[in-house]
């Protein structure tokens, strides 16, 4: 299989390829300059593999929660090159795709997922690593207060992402002792959204470019990403 996958929701800006098995990435802390980077990355990435675009099976995209702006540029980006190629897109969540980077990283398989809102709130999910070594969501995603985030079942849970930075003492009574720990990095990469991309393929979970909308989880969408 031969999947292209990207992100913008946040602070870095990333593209990862996934040929036959193999994954590369480019990835770029840049917060600014997503809109300008992105399509080079992508380009670069089907160049070094000797391959065209027509020649991917798929197309994946971070589609939120994140960065309004972000997601926006991610969204539309991928939409504009899927009509080009006339290929199917597979919209993956931030959240999710963060928890995946955690458990390759750490090897943790309970990942509760906050990143900062702003507005004094933090997007929220709750993810566990099945038998295929994928992170799976437990619940919906929210956005929501601190204070207001459900408590998972079950304990050995750990935190992980920036809004556990910004909201640490007011997130840790809500989960309590199922709190094991609080991992120090939790971004969201391409590479982790490919692998995640590539199980729901099979699935044959994807849909046409002009669905391939992001999911901001808050209706105050004209806000300042």
């Amino acid at each position: 299989m031969k999947l292209l996958a990207i992100d913008t929701s946040g602070e870095t800006c990333s593209a990862a390829l996934l040929q036959d098995g193999t994954l590369t990435q480019r990835l770029e802390t840049a917060p600014r300059r997503h809109a300008e980077l992105i399509l080079p990355m992508m380009q670069q990435l089907v160049d070094e593999a000797g391959l065209r675009l027509t020649d991917l099976d798929a197309l994946a995209f971070a589609r939120g929660p994140g960065s309004f702006t972000g997601v926006r540029i991610a969204a539309s980006v991928i939409q504009g090159v899927a009509f080009g190629v006339d290929q199917p897109v597979i919209p993956v969540s931030t959240l999710a795709a963060i928890a995946q980077g955690a458990y390759r990283r750490s090897g943790h398989t309970r990942l509760l997922v906050a990143l900062d809102a702003r507005m004094d709130e933090v997007y929220w999910g709750a993810f566990e690593i099945n038998e295929a070594g994928l992170a799976e969501a437990r619940g919906s995603e929210r956005v929501c207060a601190p204070e207001a985030v459900p408590a998972p079942e079950g304990e050995g849970w750990y935190g992980v992402g920036p809004g556990w930075a910004a909201y640490a003492e007011r997130l840790r009574p809500q989960i309590g002792t199922a709190l094991a720990g609080v991992l120090e990095e939790g971004v969201c990469e391409a590479r982790d959204l490919a692998v995640l991309a590539e199980a729901e393929h099979r699935l044959g979970h994807e849909v046409v470019p002009e669905l391939a909308i992001p999911v901001y989880l808050r209706d105050q969408v004209t806000r300042k990403g």
